[in-house]
């Protein structure tokens, strides 16, 4: 009786693992891919009349692009001929007011990071696209950007880089 619980068990686990191999939870479809190339986005915000530029955005968006699809894909990261290859530039990076006061001062500021890419699939045709894709934080008027940059950050390279991922991998 025991030995036949036990198998049955074990007959259950097994098909719940091997029927979980069909699917992939980030929604991602690399198909016959098998690597990806991300290379340097560099940061052409400051020739974007209003825009500023921010030293070290350039490295940490592209970092932020590779750990996320490193994360949510089985694909191997390459420096060249990748299956999938990802490239583009920072063209926007600004500071606005959004909201005043009765005393005619900002209550909320917004930054905004906008980013172009263009991505290329080898392993499949008509998939190829070239977008902009951006996202803002804001944050009260009172506090300086230094204080809420690293949050302002994550939190607009965590949409943008899981936007891009959808565009390109998840056919959304």
């Amino acid at each position: 009786m025991i030995k036949a619980k036990n198998l049955i068990i074990l007959l259950v686990l097994t098909s719940c693992v091997a029927g979980c191999g069909i699917y992939n939870f980030t929604g991602g479809d690399v198909g016959t891919a098998k690597t990806f190339q991300v290379n340097y986005f560099q940061n052409y915000a400051s020739q974007n009349p209003g825009s500023t530029f921010e030293p070290g955005m350039d490295r940490d968006f592209t970092l932020a692009l590779q750990d996320l699809i490193l994360n949510q894909t089985s694909l191997d990261l390459v420096k060249s001929n990748g299956d999938l290859l990802y490239e583009g530039e920072i063209v926007e990076y600004r500071i606005s007011p959004m909201s005043a006061t009765s005393q005619q001062t900002a209550a909320q500021n917004r930054l905004s990071i906008g980013v172009n890419v263009r991505f290329f699939n080898n392993t499949k045709e008509d998939v190829d696209f070239e977008q902009r894709f951006s996202f803002f934080y804001d944050y009260p008027a009172n506090s300086q950007l230094a204080s809420v940059k690293d949050e302002a950050h994550q939190v607009i390279f965590e949409r943008i880089t899981q936007d891009i991922f959808n565009k390109s991998l998840a056919d959304w």
